[in-house]
């Protein structure tokens, strides 16, 4: 039957969600039989407009994914910036450009999870991911939550967390704060809790 591909398909203008992304990585690969793969989405944005916001560089070792690629996996962890409480506009071009994929359902049955970064508190912690799930449905995937399995993480009350029972999550802030160890290990989980999913329902 061979391995269980996981693409983590990712957004990130400031490295937050890269960072979170390759953590999801390591988890996703922790699992026996599981191959889980890097991919960026198209930008969208001007070299100039890239500059103006101080963007980061893109990553030399991710490739940019088409659409039709997205065919070749049995699972996915999706992940994005928020921008007004929703995905960033990148992803949801990417998501958009999907339209043959649905026009046959050719991702139907396939599982997949979120995963975000959000300035703030009000930025979209539970709402990026919320929204996010219409563009599962018209796909007819199935959503994959992490719920409460991350245990006392997901109560976590002495330090600032992103992250919710709908996925993995870190705050930016101004840009200078970085995910935290909590974040990351929650990060880590969810890879490894998807690609377990994903690898049962290809068995």
């Amino acid at each position: 039957m061979g391995n269980t591909k996981i693409y983590i398909v990712y957004y990130s203008l400031h490295g937050h969600v890269e960072i979170m992304a390759r953590e999801i990585q390591r988890g996703a690969n922790s699992v026996q039989g599981v191959e889980a793969t890097l991919w960026q989405v198209p930008e969208t944005l001007s070299s100039t407009i890239l500059n103006k916001v101080k963007a980061n560089p893109k990553a030399d070792d991710v490739p940019v994914i088409l659409p039709e690629q997205l065919l070749e996996a049995d699972g996915f962890l999706f992940g994005f910036p928020s921008r007004f409480g929703v995905m960033a506009y990148q992803f949801k071009a990417f998501f958009d450009a999907t339209h043959e994929l649905w026009a046959t359902q050719a991702l139907a049955g396939k599982p997949a999870g979120f995963f975000w970064s959000t300035g703030f508190f009000g930025g979209g912690q539970e709402l990026a991911a919320f929204t996010a799930i219409t563009q599962l449905a018209h796909h007819g995937m199935l959503f994959v939550p992490l719920g409460y399995t991350f245990g006392n993480g997901m109560f976590e009350m002495g330090e600032v967390k992103g992250g919710s029972s709908y996925g993995a999550g870190t705050f930016a802030a101004d840009g200078s704060r970085q995910p935290t160890d909590l974040e990351l290990q929650q990060a880590f989980y969810q890879g490894k809790y998807v690609a377990e999913i994903t690898k049962k329902l290809k068995g």
